[in-house]
């Protein structure tokens, strides 16, 4: 198996005949995906999602994958391919299509749906082409053909792109549940004739690999549903993710059969939700579906709200709910159901959230205690299965963390690939399929791109470092005048502390030092406004560390006069 290296350099210029493929998103990681596939100079892009930020990212809303090896070649870029209408396959195109509005999109009909009520609020009107599973289509010298995948949203879809320099196939998200919500099953006959013409390369999910069996069936969770709406006393308040079309067709089932009214929260879930009922994805029966403000109206028992906020996100409408910052109340008696999965590195988010739900004395259904999420995803069996199926010539593990990758390569080898054929790369770790045979050439720039606001890519590392020594740490600023021509204090030093734990008061033991530091500087003639604010950083900040263990933030402030 090859894996990247830490001392890659930048990639050769690709061979004819060649085909590159680059991950900029995907690999290491829940979230961001993104590959961006070369031949013959001519680019296609397959998916631009976002990642959403952990606890170590303050303030950060989104994280995007990095343009920048691209950026001076968007005019080469023939489309951009979309497999599914999830965030983290979707939610990055905003940001793309802001450089270069005019790129085509392609998905299937909700995909394009969803996306393009997105790109509305930010003022784009894309160019965009609708497919299904079957269709063939040529994108440039990328020959696409679009393949039925089952997944956790409608009209998912694979891609084999066909080029003279082989084929790649790339799953998307898939899973391979055969009894389907929506009837509609990942097409194995077609992977089975894609395999016959020959896969040169196969870039699977990986996210379940570590799984064994196979993934159990969606519609496995409408008796668990069945049975908490049964013995549930007052409202319903269900948490899912806003495109999760399948999860909350069952939450409206089981509504409809227990007698319960169901009501939108969130703007995202309102407007996904209506998109999905008007293109017929989802089936609502006449009058189920009310507006929230006519909740009020009816009995607890009758009430159910379906709103965001699965993962913990703190703006969201259930971690709203859980800070008593929301106008829906939880009370006694509420029940509260979490239908989705933890995202790695959510989880202390999510358990916050029910710890807070739980305070307020509502009964708290989650995956942990109740079968209410399964996957999207294939699992170690299916995955097996599906390499048996397509007997790639190569393979390269895609959407994981680490571990996922490694696993995925794992299976990948006990069906037959040669290990010498399996490629473990990570994001921004370039590939070619030349002659038959895909290795790794080099690496682009693929770092964390933060928005933060209406800011893209204006906060780094050093930002977030401080926000949280800022957050861990406290401020402490220190004020002081001095005579521009002696360097003699005329007036402080004054200190204030925020966050720090640390009282104003106490400060007084330390002010002698300060001063005695400024009047040694000034008598050696060291009166440099920067010189003497990093003597007063450097002084306090051991006074704290070596009184309290802390390193707060040091803002000292020296002015002339």
């Amino acid at each position: 198996m090859s894996h990247p290296h830490p001392e890659l350099g930048r990639p050769p210029a690709l061979p004819q005949g060649g085909l590159r493929v680059t991950p900029l998103g995907g690999l290491g990681e829940i979230g961001r995906n993104m590959t961006v596939f070369e031949y013959g100079g001519r680019l296609l892009i397959v998916d631009c999602g976002v990642l959403f930020p952990e606890e170590e990212q303050p303030g950060i809303d989104l994280i995007l994958p990095d343009f920048s090896s691209i950026r001076d070649r968007l005019d080469d870029i023939e489309g951009i391919v979309l497999t599914h209408g999830h965030e983290d396959h979707i939610g990055g195109v905003p940001f793309l299509l802001r450089e270069k509005p005019d790129i085509p999109l392609i998905g299937s009909k909700l995909t394009l749906a969803l996306i393009e009520a997105k790109l509305q609020e930010h003022r784009i009107r894309p160019y965009t082409l609708e497919v299904a599973e079957g269709n063939r289509e040529r994108v440039g010298p990328f020959d696409c053909e679009f393949i039925a995948v089952n997944h956790s949203i409608p009209d998912a879809l694979a891609v084999a792109i066909r080029t003279p320099a082989g084929m790649v196939v790339h799953t998307g998200d898939f899973k391979m549940d055969q009894l389907p919500l929506d009837n509609r099953l990942t097409d194995l006959h077609a992977f089975a004739r894609l395999s016959e013409e020959g896969i040169d390369l196969l870039l699977t999910d990986s996210t379940n690999a570590e799984v064994p069996g196979f993934t159990p069936h969606e519609r496995d969770i409408s008796n668990v549903l069945r049975q908490v709406f049964a013995g549930a006393r007052k409202r319903i308040i269900v948490a899912s993710f806003a495109s999760h079309v399948h999860r909350i067709q069952q939450i409206l089932d089981a509504a409809y059969e227990y007698g319960r009214r169901v009501a939108f929260v969130g703007r995202s879930m309102v407007r996904n939700m209506g998109i999905a009922r008007d293109l017929g994805y989802l089936k609502v029966p006449p009058g189920l579906v009310v507006d929230v403000k006519t909740l009020d109206d009816l009995p607890d028992n009758e009430v159910v709200l379906v709103c965001t906020g699965s993962q913990g996100e703190p703006m969201a409408a259930l971690s709203r709910m859980a800070n008593r910052d929301h106008q829906i109340r939880i009370v006694e008696g509420d029940t509260v159901i979490l239908a989705s999965s933890l995202i790695p590195g959510n989880e202390n988010a999510v358990y916050r959230v029910i710890n807070g739900l739980t305070r307020w004395g509502a009964n708290v259904v989650h995956k942990g205690n109740a079968k209410v999420h399964v996957s999207g995803h294939a699992s170690a069996g299916e995955l097996l299965y599906f390499y048996n199926i397509c007997r790639p010539k190569n393979l390269m593990p895609v959407h994981g963390e680490w571990r996922h990758l490694r696993a995925n390569a794992e299976l990948g080898a006990m069906t037959g690939v040669p290990h010498d054929r399996i490629v473990i790369a990570e994001d921004g770790v370039v590939v070619d399929l030349v002659e038959g045979k895909a290795k790794i050439s080099g690496k682009v720039q693929a770092g964390y791109v933060y928005v933060d606001g209406l800011s893209v890519g204006d906060v780094g590392e050093p930002a977030l470092k401080d926000r949280k020594i800022l957050g861990d740490e406290g401020i402490i600023s220190v004020f002081v005048v001095i005579d521009a021509s002696t360097g003699k204090i005329t007036g402080g030093p004054h200190v204030q502390a925020r966050g720090s734990g640390i009282e104003d008061s106490a400060f007084a033991d330390v002010l002698p030092r300060i001063t005695e530091a400024l009047e040694r500087s000034a008598q050696d003639g060291v009166v440099e406004p920067h010189q003497l604010q990093q003597l007063v950083r450097r002084t306090l900040g051991k006074w704290v560390s070596d009184k309290y263990r802390r390193r707060p933030m040091i803002l000292p402030v020296v002015v002339e006069v």
